[in-house]
């Protein structure tokens, strides 16, 4: 089972605050790997709230906890806080606003029984 989303990056003080106290803190990384979904989505996928997901594409993947959105449906969309894992699966390509991130990036959702990606694993993707 697959689902095709455009996901958009927002930025979440909860999780900065975190980031701040330290990036490697158990704390950060539930805050930040982590991506909400439709659950509508969610039910295609046959995964509950708090279940494992790789969302993958061109440009990378990832490992992260789905989240059922309280908010209006949205099928097809879902949301990442800014962090190192939404931007695995961001080009270098900026926006036309010059940020990125605010802009859907396409991606495949699916359920997973790998551990979540570490920020650890992130790190060394970079040294690569």
């Amino acid at each position: 089972m697959a689902v095709e989303v455009k996901f958009a990056a927002f930025r979440d003080i909860f999780q900065y605050e975190a980031g701040r106290k330290g990036l490697y803190s158990n704390e950060y990384l539930q805050l930040s790997a982590q991506i909400l979904m439709d659950k509508e989505d969610m039910a295609n996928l046959g995964v509950k709230d708090g279940a494992r997901v790789s969302a993958e594409n061109e440009v990378g993947k990832v490992v992260l906890v789905a989240r059922a959105s309280g908010d209006k449906a949205h099928p097809g969309v879902a949301f990442m806080v800014e962090s190192p894992w939404s931007h695995q699966l961001e080009d270098d390509e900026p926006c036309r606003h010059g940020a990125l991130g605010f802009r859907g990036i396409s991606a495949t959702v699916t359920p997973s029984q790998d551990n979540v990606t570490e920020l650890s694993e992130i790190v060394q993707r970079l040294k690569e």
